[in-house]
């Protein structure tokens, strides 16, 4: 079998955006300083949550809960119904390249030191899907020597400390009482700061919306007491969702039982989703 050079999708639309937000940032901001008040900014340079953006979900109080994700990567099949659930559910554009959560699979051969990375945005498997509506990975290692192989679901962390809510010059991204980042996208617009400050590839730019998206953990779903779509409509449970408020819930015993860890501690950004059965080259 021919080799092929390891694919990383994802590195090459972040540069592309950084130089497009540069581009377009100067612009936007100056915009952006007539429309946003001066409460909005400093609670978002302070990463705080945005006392306008506070849900108003009847029956949900955000200050009881503290919600966490978890993801079991010894269990991940690489179904990529994860994906599907969540584009549908949030109305994500159907194509191979926007996605608030992806799938990336590492394979590494014998004779190998690096591991080989490819998602479902990859060239070949979108060919094997036949559609870019369509995701799969393409058994492209069937004749290969595989010493180790598996997948690794990704998503917004949902930071501690969010690098995007601090360089976001107008408060449309902002950080809630319960743990979530969100973006109030009639603040938003579409500097792409926060794309580039991101160290996880988690954001991408709407070109039709004209401003930025990412994984909301489904957030209109778990304030009514529902999971996220990617975590109900996974057959494996390589996908755990909870309030750590509650020392029993599933991601509460997630973390309590496995030995976790999460990508890029040493950006400092303290991700809430926890990870288990990674090693060194997942970032």
């Amino acid at each position: 079998m021919k080799k092929e050079d390891p694919v990383e999708p994802r590195s090459g639309r972040r540069s592309f955006m950084g130089l497009l937000g540069a581009a377009v940032g100067s612009a936007g901001i100056a915009v952006a300083a007539e429309t946003v008040s001066h409460e909005a900014v400093a609670a978002s340079a302070a990463g705080e949550p945005r006392s306008v953006a506070k849900p108003k979900i009847p029956g949900y109080d955000w200050s009881e809960h503290q919600w966490a994700f978890g993801v079991d990567a010894t269990k991940c099949i690489g179904c990529l119904r994860c994906v599907e659930a969540c584009k549908t559910e949030n109305d994500v554009a159907g194509d191979a390249h926007h996605f608030r959560t992806w799938v990336e699979r590492y394979v590494t051969l014998e004779g190998e030191d690096k591991a080989r990375i490819d998602s479902q945005a990859d060239p070949v498997n979108i060919a094997a899907s036949g559609s870019e509506k369509e995701y799969r990975f393409a058994n492209r290692y069937k004749d290969a020597k595989v010493e180790k192989a598996f997948f690794v679901p990704k998503l917004c962390n949902h930071c501690t400390h969010p690098a995007c809510v601090q360089v976001c010059p107008t408060g449309a991204t902002f950080k809630t009482a319960d743990g979530v980042v969100l973006i109030d996208h009639t603040y938003c617009i579409g500097c792409q700061y926060c794309v580039q400050a991101c160290p996880y590839g988690a954001r991408f730019f709407n070109a039709e919306k004209q401003v930025t998206d990412k994984c909301t953990w489904c957030y209109h779903r778990i304030t009514k007491g529902l999971l996220p779509a990617c975590v109900e409509v996974c057959p494996t449970s390589a996908r755990v969702f909870g309030d750590r408020n509650d020392k029993e819930s599933p991601i509460s015993l997630f973390i309590k039982e496995n030995r976790v860890q999460v990508l890029r501690r040493e950006t400092g950004n303290a991700p809430n989703v926890f990870y288990v059965g990674i090693d060194k080259e997942v970032v």
